[in-house]
């Protein structure tokens, strides 16, 4: 079954710096939380994000057992949106859209993220049980995150 997450936050910043930071693959880790072991293995210069992109990363979300993940920048419509699409990996599907909407107190950004588990029921159980609440917890964390780097929020421990 295809499950949908979708987050947006207001950020205090131009639309250049929204899209710097975000189409810079190896900033992921900064909105991660330390306990995945986030790393991106792609060697990236800071080459501008384009469609058919391929980036390998390794990340441990469940007990420290590490997990290879290669994801593809599947659309690109600069300062706008991009769409990250899992092509190996831990997920059935991962489809990220990510949208930037300037307006008059900075840009608006916008998660959209479509997933759907492997192995039918079981991956249905897992979700109910694990999934769903680890992926709200990590986009809870990239939100305080990005409320202390772009909107001066003292950081909640």
């Amino acid at each position: 079954m295809k499950h949908r997450l979708y987050r947006e936050q207001q950020l205090n910043c131009d639309i250049e710096t929204a899209w710097k930071f975000f189409s810079a693959a190896n900033n992921l880790s900064i909105i991660t939380p330390p306990d995945m072991n986030f790393t991106v293995l792609t060697k990236l210069q800071d080459d501008e994000i384009y469609e058919g992109m391929i980036i390998d990363y390794t990340v441990s979300p469940l007990l420290d057992i590490p997990m290879k993940w290669q994801t593809e920048i599947t659309q690109v419509d600069s300062e706008k949106s991009f769409t990250d699409f899992q092509q190996k990996g831990p997920y059935k599907l991962w489809n990220h859209f990510h949208e930037f909407i300037e307006n008059e107190n900075g840009v608006l950004i916008k998660d959209t993220v479509d997933y759907e588990l492997p192995m039918g029921f079981l991956g249905e159980i897992a979700h109910s049980i694990l999934v769903k609440k680890k992926l709200e917890d990590i986009f809870n964390f990239r939100h305080e995150v990005l409320e202390v780097m772009f909107n001066n929020k003292r950081k909640v421990s």
